[in-house]
């Protein structure tokens, strides 16, 4: 639920300063906040897993595309995404390899750990933005728009929310350097014609708002032909990262740069569901079988096998613990490390709570064609009823209250810098 009131920032006076947000995970015990290092998520994890989740991925998306105009590729010679290019550094860390006392053969090994370390360099270089807000930052209302209260409404919420948002950034980030490097841009998609930028969050509305993607880019002519395998393994959206420094920073500061966020609870209970309370092959085997076996008493041999049966509360063991036995997962993660909202300037920022109304609004605001709205299915476990406050609260009164207190520390930035109420009374 959206706070209608502007931050009580006195409140938090008594809390030590926060920094670090685009790497650090912040913590409270008692009334300080302790920081701690996180390992990095692999960048390229979409919002789903890369396995099918029901065991059956498909030979190729293609067919499931019906409407998929034909083209020879999606991506034009002229606007095909390349690596970023740093050909003379990469000779020159390369020079030290080749001796003269190597033995016979040396010398290809060299240049194939030449093209390893060239990839490296490639995807660790900064790029260095001095402002990347955008030219129009918020889109203007059109003259016509500007009578319709429900699109002022609207607006002055837009400009709220990011308001909010630069204060926190502001208030807390411990310094002011506009470093991007490609790992920060990894989960931002690209839709060329309509010029968006779109920082996927996991469990809030990715998969829909990737089929809005598709049709704005012709792919498709409506979002219900657009089936869940399709949207997720097809690659047919390019990612931020993937074109050059000149092509990113272009990009940043001229293209409309969105994400939609939803309440970190409610969000963390929805990847719970969707992750062990339905057959996966991937999450289970992978995060299942290490929080049984690190957090269950007396596990069997079943459940220590195949990593299935996985409780709310050893879960939520395994999110707060430091020293946790498999690392984190985009589903879980925090929106901040995620979007790097302090360093990269959303020109829109939607919530998953008022998802249909903020959506059309952002459709409106760039122009989109008037017959494409926000799709409101669910295509997955279409049967089961979304998560919802009510099923988010009976999740967490299986935890203790220190328990539910952590796990409102641990997304504490995610509930500051974007305005969200505290989801128990009991928390400070």
């Amino acid at each position: 639920m959206e706070m209608q009131t502007p931050l009580n920032y006195t409140a938090l006076l008594s809390r030590d300063s926060l920094t670090s947000l685009s790497w650090d995970v912040i913590s409270v015990t008692e009334s300080k906040r302790i920081k701690y290092n996180m390992g990095l998520q692999q960048p390229k994890k979409d919002c789903t897993s890369n396995n099918n989740q029901d065991g059956r991925i498909r030979k190729t998306t293609a067919d499931e595309l019906s409407v998929v105009k034909q083209r020879g590729s999606l991506y034009p010679p002229e606007n095909a995404p390349t690596m970023l290019q740093s050909r003379d550094r990469s000779e020159n860390n390369i020079m030290f390899l080749v001796k003269d006392h190597q033995k016979k053969g040396a010398e290809t090994n060299s240049i194939r750990f030449h093209k390893r370390r060239r990839r490296f360099v490639i995807k660790k270089s900064p790029i260095l933005i001095a402002m990347n807000s955008s030219t129009l930052n918020l889109p203007t209302l059109k003259s016509e728009d500007r009578n319709n209260d429900k699109w002022k409404s609207l607006y002055q919420i837009q400009k709220q929310r990011k308001r909010i948002m630069r204060e926190t950034c502001s208030k807390y980030k411990s310094n002011n350097r506009r470093i991007i490097t490609p790992y920060h841009v990894s989960r931002i998609f690209v839709e060329d014609k309509y010029r968006i930028l779109y920082c996927e969050v996991p469990k809030a509305g990715c998969s829909n708002w990737k089929r809005v993607l598709m049709v704005l880019n012709g792919l498709a002519s409506s979002t219900k032909d657009i089936q869940h395998n399709t949207v997720h393994y097809g690659n047919y959206l390019k990612r931020l990262d993937g074109f050059d420094r000149k092509g990113i920073y272009h990009r940043l500061n001229t293209y409309t740069k969105m994400l939609f966020i939803r309440e970190p609870f409610e969000k963390l209970v929805s990847a719970f569901r969707d992750k062990f309370e339905h057959p996966n092959n991937y999450y289970h085997p992978v995060f299942g079988k290490a929080i049984i076996s690190r957090y269950r008493v007396n596990a069997t041999k079943e459940a220590l096998r195949t990593g299935s049966g996985v409780k709310f509360k050893e879960f939520i063991q395994y999110l707060l613990d430091v020293h946790r036995p498999v690392g984190m997962d985009i589903h879980w993660d925090h929106v901040n490390r995620l979007c790097s909202p302090c360093l990269i300037d959303y020109d829109f920022v939607g919530k998953f709570e008022s998802m249909e109304e903020d959506a059309n609004f952002f459709l409106h605001l760039i122009g989109a064609p008037q017959n494409l709205t926000f799709p409101k299915f669910k295509d997955r476990h279409s049967n089961e009823e979304r998560t919802t406050t009510k099923i988010t609260q009976q999740y967490f009164a299986q935890l203790s209250p220190s328990q539910r207190q952590r796990s409102y520390d641990f997304y504490y930035m995610d509930y500051l810098m974007f305005n969200y109420s505290k989801p128990f009374e009991d928390l400070y």
